[in-house]
């Protein structure tokens, strides 16, 4: 490509809008491989993790007829359970945000898309709806923002599953010193609900720092 060169020695305005444009399509295209990386990561990570819970659980069933075997199986597998998910589960909100930035750019590019090349047509249009970045991105993925639309995330359910697991191990260490059924049943309900409300708020945190 031939850069005209003006008498202060930079470049034309036609010139100067192909470069840009260059760029922003190469921009365009590499944000686009980093969305399919970070989702496929995600994916990666929560199939890892419930497969090793899927394991925990058959293993169980071999263990489970055996008295001596059960208490040392479960205090060995449920820490390193709730550990590797909290591990996976912090990595998802970080794949979460990283994925919604990259829209967000995408959404940037699209504008400019639009504005300088779909005239009367409607192409990219909903790249600048409303004129709120944050609801075109919403628009690309076609949904609208709720109050609930993070617990539909893969982040909330291995947080659910996490909840679930911190539950369990508060409720046989409270077996284990020697409480009752019934208090170790309430007290593990009432930690996995702190747990994943505890996981939820990380989640909306994080959310909420995508639009400041």
């Amino acid at each position: 490509m031939t850069v005209t060169g003006t008498k202060g020695g930079g470049m034309d305005e036609q010139a100067r809008e192909q470069a840009l444009l260059t760029a922003l399509t190469t921009e365009h295209f590499v944000l686009q491989t980093s969305r399919g990386a970070t989702i496929a990561e995600s994916v990666g990570r929560a199939t890892v993790f419930l497969t090793m819970l899927s394991a925990a659980l058959i293993g169980l069933g071999f263990v489970s007829s055996s008295g001596q075997l059960l208490k040392p199986y479960l205090g060995a597998v449920v820490p390193t359970l709730v550990i590797t998910g909290l591990f996976t589960f912090g990595r998802l909100v970080q794949n979460m945000v990283e994925n919604s930035l990259d829209l967000q750019r995408i959404q940037r590019i699209r504008a400019y898309y639009h504005r300088q090349f779909a005239g009367d047509h409607d192409f990219f249009a909903d790249a600048v709806l409303g004129g709120d970045p944050q609801r075109a991105v919403w628009a690309a993925v076609g949904t609208r923002p709720g109050r609930w639309h993070l617990l539909l995330t893969t982040a909330a359910m291995v947080g659910a599953v996490n909840a679930l697991l911190i539950g369990l191990g508060a409720t046989l260490l409270t077996r284990v010193t020697g409480g009752a059924p019934t208090v170790a049943v309430a007290v593990g309900v009432v930690v996995a609900l702190v747990a994943f409300a505890a996981q939820v708020a990380y989640i909306q945190r994080a959310s909420i720092s995508l639009v400041r």
